[in-house]
């Protein structure tokens, strides 16, 4: 029976992926505002990690992490070390020491998408040289626009948190 709960949550969590990105790729860039595109992957890897913890945070970060490589015009692996990471640091922290919320949700999606910013960023400035200040607004910008669609994204991310099976150290199941 677990490890049925186990496959189903996986697949769940990989078609919200594959759903959230399709909409990121096909669909949002039809509905640009102030011509930016939202970063939704990076929401759904910190949701993810939030609600299930670093084993399932590190798979999804991993999975949206390639996903992103395949996307954007960026160096390969940058996106897939960088989600991965996220989803390992902030499933631990969320095993250990934060708490799983609304708030905490919306405070994790800024952190993981102004990072996420910085990591777009980064080549740009090392290596093309464009000036720092160019950059930031629409940094912002786009984390802002990212962080409104952050909102609808944790219903689904909690409905599956919710879904899985947790079992504690005592071997106490609870939901």
């Amino acid at each position: 029976m677990k490890k049925k709960a186990l496959i189903i949550t996986t697949l769940l969590h990989g078609l919200l992926i594959v759903t959230v990105y399709v909409l990121q790729g096909i669909i949002l860039p039809y509905i640009r505002i102030g011509g930016l595109v939202p970063m939704l992957l990076p929401i759904v890897c910190a949701g993810i990690a939030l609600y299930e913890g670093r084993y399932k945070g590190g798979i999804a970060g991993l999975f949206a992490g390639i996903l992103c490589d395949v996307s954007f015009n960026q160096p390969v692996g940058v996106f897939t070390v960088f989600l991965t990471l996220t989803g390992l640091v902030l499933g631990t922290l969320s095993d250990t020491v934060i708490m799983k919320g609304f708030v905490t949700y919306y405070i994790s999606c800024a952190v993981v998408l102004v990072l996420s910013a910085m990591v777009q960023m980064f080549p740009l400035i090392v290596f093309r040289e464009v000036p720092v200040q160019a950059l930031l607004g629409t940094a912002i910008q786009q984390t802002i626009y990212s962080l409104v669609l952050a909102f609808p994204i944790w219903f689904f991310v909690q409905a599956l948190g919710r879904r899985t099976e947790r079992v504690s150290p005592s071997g106490q199941t609870f939901y």
